[in-house]
This record gives structure tokens, sequence and C-alpha cells, in this order.
């Protein structure tokens, strides 16, 4: 760095400044820099760098399913924010297993990564779990939240998702609207009392016949809509906790002889990338997936430059209903 600053003639500041690509310094003088640094095969010390400034530039990510496209969309949105400043990011998957996930958080705090963003398999705040996070610096909870926890958090309002997917079938005809439940977490349940809500406002019985599923498994779509389909009368609408089990059940209701959205009208949640490449395209709720991610990253380096004590933040966004064949009664 030395040879680069005394070759171009700026300060040592000024190629260390470049080199992270920070922003005070101008286009030009960085493109000089980093072309005398190409020339001379210039590779940073990161052991160096983070003894001299005491940070590793390292972040944790853990997410409970990485091949649920929402979570590899959170994990696009954290790296664009975070990558542009130098920082690598360390992706874990729980599994949705809270004792892998807590072995997680204790071995990415073992490496000293500067902050953690976590999708937590937990429902609540056990001694263990409070245990393992009191040894990180910085940490930001996105997509659930965890009762008996006030920590920084980015998501969306879940109940919402719930009241604006019922709604919408409501709306399209449909009268005997079920619900294929997620996992007793945050979004499950919140999704659930959207559910509730949409059919109350409407003036429809929640009936608990019409109320399957809670499982984490990828094919609890399919199964929890064949007993559904079971049911007399059986429904003409469901709501599906996220898109991956509205998937399952629409293989279901095809493969009963019957058709989507016809008889049975389908929409999910969380708008992943394949939704409209179903044999039926999928109507969805989008979360805002990238921008969550992105969000979360720019909260948890406010907390990182924050010295001392900080105030949580809470930052939810609206979901946005995406309307396509699966649930398309009315023109």
């Amino acid at each position: 760095m030395k040879d680069i600053a005394a070759d171009l003639g700026v300060s040592l500041m000024t190629v260390s400044k470049a080199l992270r690509n920070h922003s005070d310094v101008a286009e030009e003088t960085r493109h000089r820099v980093l072309r005398r640094a190409r020339e001379l095969k210039y590779q940073p010390n990161l052991t160096a760098r983070g003894l001299a400034s005491r940070r590793t530039f390292l972040i944790g990510l853990i997410v409970p399913d990485m091949m649920h496209s929402f979570f590899a969309e959170v994990a696009k949105g954290v790296g664009d924010e975070l990558e542009p400043q130098g920082y690598q990011i360390l992706i874990s998957n729980s599994g949705e297993r809270l004792d892998r996930e807590l072995q997680q958080i204790r071995s990415l705090i073992g490496r000293s990564v500067d902050g953690l963003i976590i999708a937590s398999a937990a429902d609540r705040a056990s001694p263990q779990f409070m245990e393992a996070l009191a040894a990180s610096a910085r940490y930001v909870l996105i997509d659930r939240t965890i009762a008996g926890l006030n920590a920084n958090y980015v998501g969306v309002d879940n109940e919402e998702i719930g009241y604006l997917a019922t709604s919408h079938l409501i709306e399209q005809g449909c009268t005997r609207v079920a619900h294929i439940r997620g996992p007793a977490i945050s979004t499950g349940t919140g999704r659930l009392c959207g559910y509730r809500r949409a059919l109350e406002s409407h003036g429809l019985a929640a009936s608990t016949e019409y109320t399957s599923g809670g499982e984490y498994e990828d094919s609890a779509g399919y199964s929890a809509m064949r007993r559904l389909l079971a049911l007399e009368p059986r429904p003409d609408g469901v709501f599906c906790y996220n898109d991956p089990v509205a998937a399952g059940a629409i293989k279901a209701i095809l493969e009963a002889g019957l058709k989507v959205p016809q008889d049975v009208a389908v929409i999910g949640a969380g708008n992943v990338h394949y939704s409209d490449l179903l044999r039926v395209p999928l109507s969805t709720i989008d979360q805002s997936s990238s921008l969550i991610g992105q969000t979360a990253a720019e909260l948890l380096m406010d907390a990182m430059r924050t010295k001392g004590s900080i105030v949580p933040r809470r930052i939810l966004f609206s979901p946005q209903l995406v309307v396509r064949e699966s649930s398309r009664r009315k023109a």
C-alpha cells in the first residue's frame, strides 16, 4: 500500500479507502489505485486488516432453509448491501432446528463475526438462546420475531399477509376458504390470525376442519390438500402458508381430477422466483424479500457503528397482492 501511495503521489489513507471502495475517493483516483494494485499483484491481508481495525469484516447470516428461494433472495439483498463495503457473508442453514441454530450462532461468534442476521427457528427466547446471543456485539432478526426478545427486526406484517390472501379468495367468489397453515412460529401464527380475521370481516365462519398443515416438510402442502379435498363439502379456495406449500396443494388438486382455479382457487405467500412458472401460475403475496435483506444489513451496520447500548428498531414492509391464474375466477 505504501508503494502504491508513493507511485501515485497520494496518501496511504487514500489507497486504503480506494481498495475498500470507500465513497470518499474520487472515481478517477480509485481506478488509478486499483490498476496499480493489479500491476503489483497486491492482495490485502485480511487478518492484519482485522487486527488493525479490531474488525473481521465477516457477517453471519443464519437462515432455516437455503433451498427456499425467499431466503436466497434475502441473502442476495444482504450481500448487495454489505459486500461493496468490504464485508464477507458467512451463510449457515439451520434446517429449522433450534439446536443446530444455537450451535451456528456460537460457531460464528467464535469466528469473531462483526454481526449476525438471523431468521430464527425459535418461537420464544429460551435461556440457551439468550446466552448464545449475549456473546454477540450486534444482531438483527429477520422474517420471524421471537417472543420475549426485544431486538432489531426487519420483516413483513404476517397478519396482513393472511388477511390480504384470504380476502382476495373471498372476493373471487370463494365461500369455503381453507388454510394450510405454517409451523407455530411468528410467521405461521400471524398468517393464521389474518386468515381468521378476513373470514370474520366478510361474514364467513372459521371452521377448524378447514385448517390443516403445520409441518415443515416440503410435502406438507400436498398431504394437507389431500385431507382437505376429502371433506364434504370440500373447500373452493385455499390460502397456503407459503409458495412451496401452495405448489404441493396445486399438485394434489390436479391429481384429484379437479381444476385450478375453477374448482379450487389457490394462493400462496412469498412470490418466489418460480411462482409464475408452475403448471398453473401461482397467485401469491410479495414480501419484498431482497429489500428485507438489504434493510437488515443497513440496520446491522447502524448498530455496529453505535457505541454502547442501542434502542432496537422494528421495520415492517407492507405485503403486496400478486394475482395470477391460480386464483383468478373473475375478470
